[in-house]
């Protein structure tokens, strides 16, 4: 499977097999899809699944991070803007869901939306419309719309910070991405398809993963999930001199030999071991980063810069 190739999602693991059922039996329809799941579980990569199996394959498929756009910006991203409306606005500039007419619209990590932002989603939801920022009269969209968060949106309802009534008219096909350490067949899958692809990519000689390399792939649970896999693999094929590529090409953060990256051991680092407080504490806050920094004694910035950091080595 290419990078562009969304058609098929490689997998041997059996609950994955009928999460792609549902997928498929749903696609041809416009019901709404929420898909929750840890970060770099694939979440998009099904979206796309989705997408590429419905009748809306030839149109555009469009997405956006809302945690990775400015509150300031979101609703103009989201929305677009006319001429004048505000201060550089100098000519009128479609939004997303204009952007996505006829096609599919991926909101991925919805539940870092404002509230103010929640309830205009829901208006383009039931009634199909959007408003420009500065403009006078609605226009009409027919997007698919899919959703995805890895933060649990039952407990920011009960909690205030998202929307019931949006929660409910997103969640009409509710699906959950699994965790690669729940798809340990899909490890040995994934790894030596990753291996061909960055040799390929990178026009190497093909590789392979020594017996011990693979053992130590398996013993680790993947705090970073399929996203941290692959960027290990990439890693480890760039890193080797030889044919096979053995334990020692194998650079994992916070690894050690037959524990689960909950725990701390003996001998880690000092680095090792604060990446896995982060991890821990940010999974004990539902990736709640306010209350995780408060917990953690640090800045709300500190913390986000490790995040940025993190993500960069693959492992959020």
């Amino acid at each position: 499977m290419t990078q562009k190739d969304y058609s098929m999602v490689m997998t041997h693991d059996r609950e994955m097999h009928r999460t792609l059922q549902i997928a498929e039996n749903i696609a041809p329809t416009k019901a709404t899809v929420l898909i929750q799941g840890e970060s770099g579980t694939g979440k998009e990569l099904l979206s796309r699944f989705i997408h590429a199996k419905s009748s809306r394959a030839n149109n555009a498929f469009v997405a956006i991070n809302c945690a990775a756009v400015p509150e300031s910006l979101i609703e103009s991203e989201l929305f677009g803007y006319e001429r004048g409306a505000f201060t550089g606005a100098d000519q009128a500039k479609p939004g997303k869901f204009e952007v996505a007419h006829k096609g599919t619209f991926l909101l991925d990590e919805i539940s870092e939306l404002p509230l103010l932002i929640q309830a205009k989603i829901l208006r383009v939801i039931q009634e199909g419309e959007i408003e420009r920022l500065g403009g006078i009269g609605v226009k009409k969209v027919d997007v698919r719309i899919i959703c995805t968060s890895n933060r649990d949106l039952t407990q920011m309802v009960k909690e205030g910070s998202f929307r019931e009534d949006l929660y409910y008219r997103l969640n009409v096909i509710p699906m959950r991405t699994i965790p690669l350490r729940e798809r340990p067949k899909d490890i040995r899958l994934l790894a030596h398809h990753f291996v061909e692809a960055v040799c390929t990519e990178n026009s190497l000689s093909q590789k392979i993963l020594s017996k011990e390399a693979m053992e130590k792939l398996l013993n680790w649970e993947w705090p970073g999930n399929i996203r941290e896999l692959q960027n290990t693999i990439q890693r480890a094929v760039l890193m080797s001199t030889g044919e096979q590529i053995e334990v020692s090409d194998l650079d994992i953060p916070g690894y050690c030999e037959n524990s689960s990256f909950q725990r701390f051991a003996p001998g880690m680092s000092i680095s090792q071991a604060e990446k896995l407080l982060i991890l821990q504490t940010l999974d004990h806050t539902n990736q709640n980063r306010t209350q995780a920094a408060r917990l953690l004694g640090i800045s709300i910035r500190t913390l986000r810069n490790k995040i940025r950091e993190y993500r960069q080595e693959g492992i959020l």
